[in-house]
């Protein structure tokens, strides 16, 4: 019989009483009362939570506090029994959990309605006396103090509660504002940062501080490279220079966030309504959310401009377009660099899913919640590195196809191997961080609920909530941990100023300090290969068709076959004679057996010469005596176009041009060995 009301009485208890127990939490033990309105009754001990959902007893005698005048005025001598049976029900040493009877929950109502109603105290729908068992005896009963009967049985084990994570009282948020921690609504974690010590925190805002200037400064470098000779940096190496602005605005974010410390990613204690620091959630935060939406978005678009930049070389070196037609498709490249961040950033905005980082003094996300660790970095970053892997080593093998199948001069077989090495640095250079800070991520989302209840595990009894239940694992994060994630976030835009550093670089430079902004435009040779206008040319052409090397006069830009110093030679001409003259230039090289170019290699352009013009060399002796004429101005003519800038090469080109209607011959040879020289 007295197990029957044993399971009855618990019974009741499960169908009147919500109890919360939505994670894996607590140990179901006995404390001493502290509760100065139930000290003096006849038992001494109660447990924790109550049948209130109180998770301690200073929790439940503040909300015991509205019953103070009543229990005070003694308007029931059933009213403190029956309020210590709820908010400090005894506990038994077998775990029981009894109910008071329903005729003391009547009593105490109807003695002390009318004080009630006069202090404007409502009676609460959780004490509704048609929850309680049907009883007459006072609380608590006898049974419920008596030791077990049966003593042949082993004594039970206490009982065991799963409780849940239950949100300490100095981390409680204000409703409403979206804040969430462990899954439990209207809490936030502790501020600062709940899994390392003050003086680990001390050097890692440091270290991220220092790592970010040094990327900062970086990228900075390469930006304003770019911005002294914005002709230089072209497709399909032009989305190079937005992705050292995306990592020049994460850096710049960071060193914010060093600068600031805690003052934007923590919420400021308030120690007279038992509010502790705490972490900020949500676009409550003005200076937070714009540091969320300048990291976030900038980081984003930084992966984002590395996969154009893949098939931007893709686009250059399978389907050999030019870098006009590249360039052509710039508008698109924009809006989808800029657009899917953008997009991005609003979704998370929209979702309240802003975090503040008090390691490293930010805002950020997925740093407490894996959700959108999973779906707002980890989906994304990896759907980058897959992407643009494919395309990179698509574009690698048919380069290694050229160099492997196609015959080419020995310089420009140099030049391809060189590129191709430059391409796969600086594509490690960016993958191996990339990589690195997936791989954080990762470990970070499989440990984190094993970090949270350890954290628990060493808080609870300081912040009064439930111990964890069953506990099978505790691990704290390793420190070592969130610096490399940190690091490889930062050094992953440094792989940017090695691609604009070279011997032009510094030139550049020099003459920006000097004042002298007519540049060199020579090339440096590892930057030539895709750049020359005759690469699609010497890809397609016949083995045994002379090449004439042209140059646009900028740097790697991909194969063309546009604007060729040829074509700057004849902008002055008619279209006619343009035309006319580019067509010998291409179809009418001949090369001697000692490899040289002859004079009567050029017979078709002399005899092309436009109506007006003297010059007639239809005899092979004046044909060499033009080419022994040629050969001796080649080197000086040489010397002279490499030196001057594009404007001045077009001057002097077309004076060439013209001399060559007036000079006996050696005009247009030094035209076309000029041309021929130019790279």
């Amino acid at each position: 019989m007295d197990l029957l009301w044993v399971l009855y009485s618990m019974l009741t208890v499960c169908m009147a009483i919500n109890l919360e127990a939505p994670g894996s939490h607590s140990m179901f033990t006995c404390e001493s009362i502290t509760l100065r309105m139930c000290q003096g009754l006849s038992y001494n001990t109660t447990f924790m939570p109550n049948l209130l959902n109180h998770y301690d007893q200073q929790t439940a005698a503040l909300a015991m506090e509205p019953f103070h005048p009543m229990v005070n005025l003694e308007c029931s001598t059933e009213i403190r029994p029956f309020l210590c049976a709820l908010y400090a029900p005894v506990c038994t040493e077998y775990g029981r959990v009894t109910l008071p009877c329903r005729h003391l929950c009547q009593r105490a109502k109807s003695d002390c309605y009318k004080l009630m109603d006069m202090f404007g105290v409502s009676w609460p729908d959780e004490m509704e006396c048609s929850r309680f068992p049907e009883c007459d005896e006072s609380y608590p009963r006898a049974i419920d103090l008596l030791p077990r009967s049966d003593g042949t049985e082993e004594s039970p084990s206490p009982v065991q509660r799963d409780y849940g994570f239950w949100c300490p009282r100095e981390l409680k948020m204000e409703p409403d504002m979206g804040y969430s921690f462990m899954g439990v609504r209207d809490c936030s974690p502790p501020c600062p940062n709940m899994y390392f010590r003050k003086d680990e925190l001390i050097f890692a805002r440091y270290f991220i501080g220092v790592i970010s200037i040094v990327c900062l400064s970086a990228t900075l470098f390469t930006f304003l490279t770019f911005l002294i000779d914005v002709g230089r940096f072209r497709y399909p190496e032009r989305p190079i220079i937005f992705y050292a602005v995306c990592y020049m605005m994460v850096s710049l974010v960071f060193f914010l966030g060093f600068l600031l410390e805690e003052r934007v990613s923590c919420n400021s204690a308030s120690p007279g309504r038992f509010r502790a620091s705490t972490v900020t959630q949500g676009s409550h935060n003005k200076a937070c959310t714009l540091l969320f939406m300048t990291l976030y978005f900038f980081t984003m678009a930084g992966s984002v401009w590395w996969v154009i930049l893949t098939i931007t070389w893709f686009l250059a070196a399978v389907p050999k377009w030019g870098s006009e037609a590249i360039e052509k498709k710039a508008l698109l490249f924009h809006a989808v660099a800029w657009g899917v961040p953008g997009a991005l950033t609003i979704t998370l905005m929209a979702m309240n899913k802003i975090e503040g980082d008090s390691m490293s003094g930010v805002c950020f996300v997925g740093l407490y919640d894996l959700m959108a660790l999973r779906w707002f970095l980890l989906v994304p970053l990896a759907l980058d590195v897959v992407v643009g892997v494919v395309l990179l080593l698509a574009g690698v093998a048919a380069l290694n196809r050229v160099r492997m199948e196609i015959p080419l001069e020995k310089e420009n077989q140099d030049k391809l191997v060189k590129f191709m090495i430059r391409i796969a640095v600086f594509s490690v250079l960016y993958l191996v961080p990339l990589l690195t800070v997936i791989g954080c991520y990762l470990y970070e989302q499989s440990h984190r609920s094993v970090w949270e209840t350890t954290w628990v595990q060493e808080r609870c009894r300081e912040y009064h909530i439930p111990c964890p239940f069953q506990v099978e694992q505790t691990s704290r994060p390793d420190i070592a941990l969130f610096l490399i994630k940190y690091l490889m976030m930062l050094v992953v835009g440094i792989p940017s100023v090695f691609w604009v550093g070279s011997k032009k670089t510094c030139f550049e430079w020099a003459s920006f300090f000097n004042g002298n902004r007519k540049k060199d435009r020579a090339v440096h040779e590892s930057r030539q290969v895709l750049q020359e206008p005759d690469f699609t040319q010497l890809l397609l052409r016949d083995a045994n068709t002379p090449v004439v090397r042209k140059s646009r006069g900028t740097s790697t830009q991909g194969t063309s076959t546009h604007a060729s110093s040829t074509h700057l030679a004849m902008l002055d001409e008619p279209p006619s004679a343009s035309t006319s003259r580019a067509s010998s230039f291409h179809g009418s090289l001949h090369r001697s057996r000692d490899g040289r170019y002859t004079a009567c290699s050029y017979r078709g352009v002399e005899e092309r010469v436009p109506q007006g013009s003297t010059l007639r060399l239809n005899d092979p002796l004046q044909h060499c005596a033009a080419n022994r004429l040629d050969s001796q101005s080649r080197h000086g003519s040489l010397q002279r176009l490499e030196s001057q800038s594009r404007h001045s090469s077009v001057r002097d080109l077309s004076i060439t041009a013209q001399a060559i209607q007036s000079s006996p011959g050696n005009g247009i040879h030094r035209v076309v060995e000029e041309d021929a020289t130019k790279a």
